[in-house]
């Protein structure tokens, strides 16, 4: 399979063939007579979850908005739509998501499966959009999976991992569009979350923290707010200590600001307010690594405190690191299941072998806090320590037995982390 690396370039895929069908039958047609297939989406995974033996399905061609609901206030999207696009439409029909991840450019069906986040004290990740699925199973046969229904199936299946088989259409609720600002702040010390934790993160509808942990502090805050009568555009003179930032910034130090979303509190619309980057800008390859770990919400500052008493094995590695709060969820494989979280992630240098040894060392600081990592990205946890952090993992594994007896969607990732007991 040619170009069979992912985003970052750090992980060579196994298929020998990849299809990109024009429809939901030719998807079905191939799910049928495969042995083993899996759905390749934007690439934006760091590790083997996403990876096949034999064949990929890419859904590039599948990528329509097919229906807006302005009764019940949702939206129908082919799953192979990027968020870029959806957002696009939304904003000219009226309508908005609640939240959106840091890059505009993956798929809304690869960023719910994995349940990829944005930020804000009230805001789930962006699977808790999702109202239905329509998935082909591993028969071709296709089952709708909605809110509707009363078995509750959709809450261990939204967040899927790709193992349920291939989602080909997702229905989303939406929101009137609105308008943001964005403001960002430099040098906010470390101790002043300690007191003012839930000020700060509650400060804007989107709050993120970033700091490349050569102090302890965070170098940029950036604060996203809606936009009403009663709040305006402008930004406060002092933030906890930290100061307005005087020009555009870019969340890594020294880096050029053009391709980040616009700062300086001058107003737009939601999509291009709400995510780091800009969507016409399409972020280089090959460049970084990320991990993620989420911890309770209650252990946040202690968990932080953490990080900064080993964070002179971390930062010779590091780009940059975010914090963001993410409210929680009910979906069985979701990090953030019954539990208001707090995301610590990592921008590693591509350097695997240097990183592979400081995770350990991150995972052993953070496990008192029961930190769940994120499913896509790169971790060091050993399956017996990560299944007991799911408390509905028998419930999951019965789920893609259910859909998938012969385990057609499963790959070595899943079986390693999923259903080994």
């Amino acid at each position: 399979m040619e170009n069979d690396r992912n985003w970052a370039g750090n992980y060579r895929y196994s298929a020998s063939e990849l299809h990109v069908p024009e429809n939901v039958e030719q998807v079905q047609e191939l799910v049928a007579r495969s042995s083993q297939i899996k759905v390749l989406g934007t690439r934006h995974s760091f590790n083997g979850i996403a990876d096949s033996a034999n064949s990929f399905v890419s859904l590039q061609k599948l990528d329509r908005v097919t229906a807006l609901d302005q009764t019940r206030n949702t939206v129908t999207v082919q799953a192979g739509i990027r968020y870029g696009e959806l957002c696009q439409y939304l904003h000219g029909n009226g309508y908005a998501l609640h939240n959106l991840a840091s890059l505009p450019h993956i798929t809304v069906a690869g960023a719910c499966a994995t349940a990829t986040h944005g930020s804000g004290d009230r805001n789930g990740n962006l699977a808790t959009a999702v109202h239905a699925l329509e998935i082909v199973k591993a028969d071709g046969e296709v089952a709708v999976i909605s809110r509707d229904q009363q078995d509750g199936i959709i809450d261990g299946a939204v967040v899927g991992l790709g193992g349920l088989g291939v989602v080909t259409s997702l229905t989303l609720d939406v929101l009137p569009t609105f308008q943001m600002s964005q403001h960002v702040y430099d040098n906010l010390p470390l101790e002043q979350l300690q007191e003012h934790f839930d000020d700060i993160f509650s400060s804007g509808y989107s709050v993120s923290l970033f700091s490349d942990w050569k102090n302890a502090s965070f170098n940029q805050v950036w604060l996203k707010r809606i936009l009403t009568d009663q709040v305006s555009a402008q930004g406060e003179p002092d933030f906890f200590g930290a100061t307005p930032a005087t020009a555009r910034r870019h969340p890594v130090p020294g880096y050029a600001s053009e391709n980040c979303s616009e700062q300086m509190g001058i107003p737009g619309p939601w999509y291009e307010r709400l995510p780091h980057f800009r969507m016409d800008f399409t972020p280089s390859a090959g460049e970084e690594l990320q991990s993620e770990y989420f911890v309770p919400r209650h252990e946040a500052y202690q968990a932080l405190c953490a990080i900064n008493q080993i964070r002179e094995y971390i930062a010779p590695l590091l780009y940059i690191s975010e914090v963001r709060t993410i409210a929680e969820d009910h979906f069985w494989m979701s990090p953030c299941y019954k539990q208001e979280s707090v995301s610590i992630h990592f921008t590693w240098k591509s350097d695997w072998e240097a990183v592979q040894q400081v995770l350990p060392i991150i995972e052993k600081q953070l496990a008192p806090f029961q930190a769940r990592p994120h499913w896509a990205k790169l971790f060091t946890m050993p399956p017996e320590r990560l299944q007991p952090l799911y408390e509905k993992l028998p419930d999951f594994q019965q789920l893609l037995l259910r859909y998938d007896p012969q385990g057609k969607f499963r790959n070595d990732f899943l079986n390693k982390y999923i259903m080994a007991n």
